[in-house]
């Protein structure tokens, strides 16, 4: 990262998705868990259009969606009604999901609307049945303090979460209705950062404020973090769908180095005096005889069409971003149009396409040697979009860098999606009553203990060591943990921990059922190890037994395995080991007991725990050796 980002005026902001752990979705009495397998009862489908919004205008992201018609499938379950499937009205607001939507705000020093109203959002990807999504603004004006200053937070609304995408087919999509509707907050930052490290630091804090209340999902998918991102020169563009916290830094930075390097190549571009031409040629006869496996799939019922862009030689194949050139960027918005790619004569010959035909090719569309020609290979219908779309994208390169949404990737590049939207997208829910928030309503809000104050209680009240106090407190599990401490007082806090977050993730990726266990179990079981009846080693084995026999009682989980061994019989053993090792006891003293107490647990582990096993070991030893 190389950037000096001030000088080029560089402005971030944060867009924070994060999903509410709430009972029911936002609009419905539906359950907020995901399906483990995608097997539905029924399917359903749809297609989708652009609509006008109240002042008649259509959203230019809507209609950009549109210019390639595909059929939606969706996936319905018995955890699934007929408000996902867009055939009943919404009900009135998740009012659990409102709650925790203004402890969010006043956790971010939010100003609090006095009145709830219900949007529409015009959607029309397919992640929605209905071709918009309800959202609510609940609060703005906000802020909270980093390292480089105060940021501000100017909206959070509550809004409700997409289908989730099973299968893009290309010509159809194929959803599923679980994941739709689940309560979801929207918090958007003001454009306040300023550098990459800045963004993920800002991230990383509001990450924790969500996280302290202890009302969001965890896991994969659960928080999505889009950033907005432009330099003094350049534009602001929308980068979507980042997961991976680690990615923030690279996102920004690699948005910085392509917009610089758009500017620049504008700048190159309009001293040599590029055009564009409007002239879109067919060059099908060009590959009559070609022997490009590529060209030759597309031509069987399709053409080839080419368009010049006199003085644009060297620039098409122009790095931009590591691995992305400004040829990348023409694909990106020829594609569409439902094509593959394009071809430019930037990086030809290549792909079995020969030096003649590029001559040819460049003799076709009266190209000179200044010139660079891009191409594509398709149906007519399909080629003519492109063409068009490279036209258009070709002339901003002269003028702009164009304002859009984009796509994250995997190595912190980006790919176009559609043009920003704009106002035209928003427009009233009327099947939906507005919520009035009161005074009392917000100061009757508890708010959270912070993950850095809950760490340091409780390293203080429990006595957990710094890494096993920080673990729990970020975790989802800290409300839970906190109930297990206060109706089990003499329970050892590490064990709790350890068995809450590390024996479960074990047996989890062991292939064990560890969603059968419930909160009752794992009371149950801390309530019997606290007064001896279950070492710690067996603890692993009786969670085992009660996933594979959820209906079972830990008493009989504990039976069943025959856990707890009689005084009687584990003193008789340990008397006889003694006896017959005294000539090593003598030798060794009380640095006999380790050696002796591995020998006693392989025929008790599980059964007796080994501080009991350790303590009876080397009272009687001491007793021996005086």
């Amino acid at each position: 990262m190389s950037h000096d980002y001030r000088a080029l005026g560089l402005k971030a902001g944060l867009e924070i998705h994060q999903q509410l752990d709430t009972k029911e979705k936002l609009f419905c009495g539906c359950p907020t868990l995901l399906r483990d397998t995608k097997e539905s009862n029924f399917e359903f489908m749809r297609y989708l259009r652009p609509t006008q919004s109240e002042m008649g205008v259509v959203d230019k992201a809507a209609l950009e969606e549109i210019k390639l018609i595909k059929r939606f499938v969706y996936k319905a379950y018995d955890t699934t009604c007929l408000v996902e499937n867009d055939e009943e009205p919404p009900r009135e607001l998740n009012q659990e999901a409102v709650d925790f939507a203004l402890m969010i705000a006043r956790m971010l020093n939010m100003n609090i609307v006095d009145e709830l109203y219900t949007m529409r959002k015009i959607v029309i990807d397919g992640s929605n049945t209905s071709g918009f999504q309800r959202t609510g603004l609940v609060a703005t004006g906000g802020y909270l303090d980093s390292k480089a200053g105060r940021v501000g937070v100017d909206v959070l609304c509550l809004e409700e979460e997409a289908a989730q995408k099973v299968e893009d087919k290309g010509d159809s999509v194929i959803y599923s209705l679980d994941r739709l509707g689940i309560p979801l907050v929207e918090i958007g930052t003001a454009p306040d950062i300023v550098s990459p490290a800045h963004a993920r630091e800002v991230a990383e804090q509001i990450g924790m404020i969500l996280r302290s209340t202890g009302r969001v999902k965890r896991g994969l998918g659960t928080i999505r973090q889009d950033v907005n991102i432009s330099i003094a020169e350049g534009a602001r563009v929308e980068i979507k769908g980042v997961q991976e916290l680690s990615l923030i830094e690279t996102i920004v930075d690699q948005e910085v180095t392509r917009q610089a390097a758009l500017i620049e190549i504008k700048k190159e571009l309009n001293k040599l005096n590029a055009s564009v031409s409007d002239k879109i040629v067919d060059v099908t006869s060009v590959f009559a005889n070609t022997t490009s496996k590529v060209i030759l799939k597309a031509l069987k019922g399709g053409v080839v069409y080419a368009v010049n862009l006199p003085g644009f030689a060297g620039f098409v194949g122009k790095e931009i971003q590591p691995g992305r050139r400004l040829g990348t960027e023409f694909s990106d918005r020829a594609k569409k149009s439902g094509v593959g790619g394009i071809f430019h004569t930037d990086e030809l010959p290549n792909y079995g396409i020969t030096e003649d035909e590029v001559k040819a090719l460049r003799y076709a569309v009266d190209a000179q040697d200044e010139d660079c020609v891009v191409m594509v290979a398709d149906t007519k219908e399909k080629a003519q979009g492109a063409m068009e779309a490279v036209i258009i994208r070709a002339k901003e390169a002269l003028r702009i860098v164009p304002e859009e949404t984009r796509r994250a990737l995997p190595d912190g590049n980006s790919a176009y999606m559609r043009p920003l939207p704009g106002a035209a997208r928003m427009y009233p829910e009327t099947d939906v009553p507005p919520v009035i928030i009161s005074d009392d309503r917000i100061n009757n809000i508890k708010l959270p203990e912070l993950i850095g104050e809950r760490k340091k209680r409780y390293m203080q009240q429990f006595n957990l060591n710094e890494e096993l106090a920080n673990q729990i407190a970020k975790s989802g599990n800290f409300v839970f943990f906190d109930r297990i401490m206060q109706q089990i007082p003499k329970i050892n806090a590490t064990i709790v921990v350890r068995t809450l977050e590390t024996v479960l993730n074990e047996l989890e990726k062991e292939g064990i059922l560890v969603n059968k266990i419930t909160e009752e179990h794992l009371m149950q079981l801390f309530k019997l190890q606290s007064v001896g009846k279950i070492p710690n080693e067996a603890i692993g084995n009786v969670l085992k037994t009660i996933a594979s026999k959820p209906e079972i009682t830990v008493d009989n989980a504990v039976q069943s395995l025959g856990i707890g061994v009689g005084k009687g019989e584990l003193e008789i053993a340990i008397d006889k080991l003694i006896e017959s090792r005294m000539d090593f006891i003598k030798e060794k003293g009380l640095n006999s007991v380790g050696p002796l107490m591995g020998v006693v647990m392989k025929d008790f582990r599980g059964k007796v725990s080994g501080e009991e096993v350790s303590r009876m070991l080397k009272e009687k030893i001491s007793m021996r050796v005086r």
